[in-house]
């Protein structure tokens, strides 16, 4: 009677666990990196430059994610959900009106934090469709948020889930052009719309920020005026 043993597993099953291992942490490698430099420098950057940022060749960047949207995709997926949880937490608040100013409050300070969060809800700069169905997915929790507050009369009764992602982009407006001047400015124009959403007060919100010098308003270029594309042709020609 032969005496039985127990199989051995060919070279590359023995070697496939490592391997495993060593794609999933290059693969979180990228999506660390890649957050950091969406932060910064907003969605336009290559795969190249993620790839020498996070010190990894081109090509396992490339294995592990087809194109720059794979990519984008992948990191923004968090993002919505924590947006959620963030409505999820403003709901639990005993008053309604706080949980509605700790969500326009959170949610303004990662736009401004992050310049590839802003662009890929408030500008559109990605697939339609996918920045859609964030939308989708995102719009549900702010607008029980929003009724809210309705119910228990401190919101405007005309208020729409709509206005609430235009005031975002205002916000988003403000903070691209005065980053580099003064990040904070946003929350002193979110203290200001608040105070107009609000059905009563007994006397204006103080303002956490002061207003630009005209030193900084003319440093940020807000009112500067872009050259047109005659212009633009001319000076190239």
């Amino acid at each position: 009677m032969s005496r039985r043993t127990t199989p051995v597993p060919p070279p590359d099953e023995a070697l496939a666990r490592p391997l495993r291992a060593d794609a999933e942490r290059n693969r979180q490698r990228i999506i660390v990196t890649a957050r950091k430099v969406f932060a910064q420098r907003g969605l336009e950057v290559t795969l190249d430059d993620i790839a020498r940022e996070a010190g990894l060749g081109v090509g396992t960047v490339y294995r592990r994610f087809a194109d720059r949207e794979a990519l984008v995709e992948a990191i923004f997926e968090t993002e919505i959900q924590r947006i959620i949880a963030l409505a999820e937490e403003a709901l639990k608040r005993e008053d309604a009106w706080d949980g509605l100013v700790h969500l326009f409050m959170a949610i303004g300070q990662d736009f401004a934090d992050d310049r590839g969060l802003r662009e890929f809800f408030l500008e559109g700069a990605h697939a339609e469709t996918r920045v859609a169905s964030a939308r989708d997915h995102i719009t549900p929790a702010i607008s029980a948020v929003i009724a809210r507050a309705q119910e228990d009369g401190s919101l405007r009764d005309d208020i729409e889930p709509t206005d609430f992602a235009l005031i975002q982009i205002m916000l988003g407006a403000a903070t691209q052009h005065t980053r580099s001047v003064t990040p904070d400015l946003w929350r002193r124009y979110l203290t200001l719309i608040l105070d107009g959403l609000r059905t009563h007060r007994d006397a204006p919100s103080p303002l956490s920020h002061r207003a630009l010098t005209q030193g900084e308003l003319d440093q940020s270029h807000v009112l500067t005026p872009k050259p047109s594309t005659s212009a633009r042709q001319g000076q190239g020609s």
